[in-house]
């Protein structure tokens, strides 16, 4: 078992390597807006927010709580918490829009094309129905098996993601299970069908590390087994360091900057990445320790938002924290700048243009 989850930097490359072509677009979010009431002057909790996610590859959606990135990652699924709201942009998917599609025209996507493993595997299975009788009814519904196929086809799934003794599982109920066993039976449950996207939001917080450690490495075999694509939603750099192969960072419903892995942790742009990544401790690293004993204290990222700042307008979202902040920066919205193929920053010091936020 790979035995951490703690944040360390990406290993330098013994040389040159070609890079393979690129895996084609599965999933473009483009300009995505979530906005609650009161809608003549609504909260706008996601802004202009755009990625895409390739076949074969996980994005790693990575930022502090109320950035925004599970919010937006349940749009695409169309399962946003009322009375929150699609304001504008479109998430395509092989082609067609999500964010315009009807409720019932969802339904028939999630689970088979569309997966999610949720925070918390507790909440999101059916206590009254025993492990067997809620994931084989995913089948019945999609995949029209009988019940013995689709029993057997859930049995062979729990023992794919790492459950001993699959079939005596099936007739257990979730509160028999500990928390990590009832994950993998989560994690099966998104894989019933084959989906092209599984997301997973923040599906190691409420495990302890050593059971963090074991669903990280099934997360990773089995997208080397399977192929799937992933959108990975975490707030922990060293979880992202290890699952992505391509990270958006996001602060308070804006993206800061998209990149690979490599890049974004050895030449962040965005002055938030940069301050996130030296606030996040390193197993690599010696920390002082002072003649009275106190050791070296990691740096903060900027000072706190105070109270009654708005967070949703007023140009770039961190520009009262970041320490290279202009007065164009609190009324210009940073647009996306192309640094590189495949690497886009928000940030008017890097060479982002800027637009008026008229609220």
């Amino acid at each position: 078992m790979r035995a951490t989850v703690t944040a360390s930097p990406i290993p330098h490359e013994a040389g040159a390597v070609t890079a393979p072509a690129p895996s084609p677009v599965l999933v473009t979010v483009e300009h995505l807006s979530i906005h609650f009431p009161p809608w003549n002057a609504p909260t706008r909790v996601v802004e202009d927010v755009s990625y895409e996610v390739r076949a074969g590859e996980t994005m790693g959606i990575v930022g502090e709580t109320g950035s925004g990135k599970t919010l937006s990652s349940l749009a695409i699924l169309n399962l946003l918490p009322p009375p929150a709201r699609i304001a504008r942009g479109r998430i395509l998917f092989e082609g067609e829009d999500l964010a315009a599609k009807s409720q019932a025209q969802m339904q028939r996507l999630r689970g088979r094309k569309l997966a999610m493993v949720f925070q918390n595997p507790g909440y999101s299975l059916n206590p009254f129905l025993t492990v067997g009788t809620q994931l084989a009814e995913i089948l019945r519904v999609h995949e029209r098996l009988p019940r013995r196929a689709a029993l057997d086809r859930v049995e062979a799934l729990l023992g794919l993601v790492g459950i001993s003794d699959p079939g005596s599982r099936l007739g257990q109920y979730p509160h028999e299970m500990s928390g990590g066993m009832k994950q993998r039976v989560c994690i099966a449950r998104a894989l019933l069908c084959n989906p092209a996207l599984v997301l997973a939001d923040e599906p190691t917080t409420a495990l302890d590390v050593t059971i963090q450690a074991q669903i990280l490495d099934l997360f990773e075999d089995l997208k080397a087994r399977i192929g799937m694509s992933m959108i990975f939603v975490t707030h922990d750099m060293g979880v992202v360091a290890r699952i992505a192969d391509r990270i958006t960072v996001m602060y308070a419903g804006q993206v800061c900057e998209t990149g690979d892995k490599r890049s974004i942790f050895t030449r962040p742009l965005h002055p938030y990445t940069q301050a996130l990544l030296a606030s996040t401790p390193r197993i690599d690293r010696r920390y002082t320790v002072d003649a009275a004993g106190r050791r070296e204290r990691l740096p903060t990222v900027g000072r706190a938002v105070t109270a009654g700042v708005p967070q949703h307008g007023r140009g770039c979202r961190f520009a009262d924290r970041c320490p290279e902040a202009s007065p164009d920066c609190s009324g210009l919205v940073p647009q996306a700048a192309v640094i590189e193929p495949g690497r886009v920053v928000h940030c008017l010091k890097r060479g982002s243009s800027g637009v008026p936020d008229h609220g």
